[in-house]
């Protein structure tokens, strides 16, 4: 994510409410202690640090997920960034049931550009992005697979955790050898080509003998 929020981690942050007391501690985790003096008196973790919410191409929030166990499912807390004077931890809600919602404020995301998405990826992805700008452009793409090509981006750099389905996904295409442009795919085979010429002189060199024909 943004380099600049990177100076948070190690940190932890708390609010107190009611009897319960929560702690952020970002890109670590989500704690929640109940402060009384019951035998039972519940404390535990609310998530940990998983991947980031991205909205409209900006960081909004952070996911942490896979916390204490709740009936059949794991406890999960998104934090939502908004800009404030001071590092603190402003407000916590349970929207749904055990499935919490916390905001922190920061100085740090107060400038319009600081949770961009773009200029925290490498080059390679964001000519990955340009592309794929360019080929919405041309309407040789839909928003959608516009919208899946953006995704695969930010699963590749790390900030979105792939799911398992799009792990199999990615694998039989490519075993398929499927592509998403006819530009892609005409880009594919002469690299090949190029690729098998150079290895036919290489056979060559050295007194090997090559058969192939043009369909293998």
């Amino acid at each position: 994510g943004p380099a600049h929020l990177f100076r948070l981690a190690g940190k932890c942050f708390s609010f107190v409410e009611s009897t319960y007391k929560y702690e952020f501690c970002p890109f670590h985790n989500v704690t929640q202690h109940e402060q009384t003096f019951r035998w039972n008196a519940y404390s535990g973790i609310l998530g940990i640090w998983h991947e980031w919410e991205i909205d409209n191409n900006t960081f909004v929030g952070m996911w942490m997920r896979e916390g204490d166990s709740c009936e059949t499912k794991s406890r999960q807390t998104k934090v939502h960034l908004v800009c404030g004077k001071s590092n603190k931890l402003a407000y916590v809600s349970e929207p749904s049931t055990c499935v919490y919602s916390l905001t922190f404020e920061t100085p740090l995301v107060c400038h319009p550009h600081s949770l961009l998405v773009y200029p925290t990826l490498t080059e390679a992805l964001q000519r990955k992005w340009d592309e794929a700008e360019q080929l919405l452009y041309d309407e040789l793409i839909t928003d959608q697979g516009y919208k899946k090509i953006l995704k695969e981006i930010f699963e590749e750099a790390g900030l979105l955790k792939a799911t398992e389905e799009n792990e199999v996904e990615k694998q039989s295409k490519k075993i398929t050898l499927e592509f998403e442009t006819v530009e892609k795919c005409s880009k594919e085979y002469k690299q090949l080509s190029e690729e098998i010429e150079k290895l036919r002189v290489l056979l060559g060199q050295h007194g090997i003998a090559y058969k192939g024909n043009s369909g293998e």
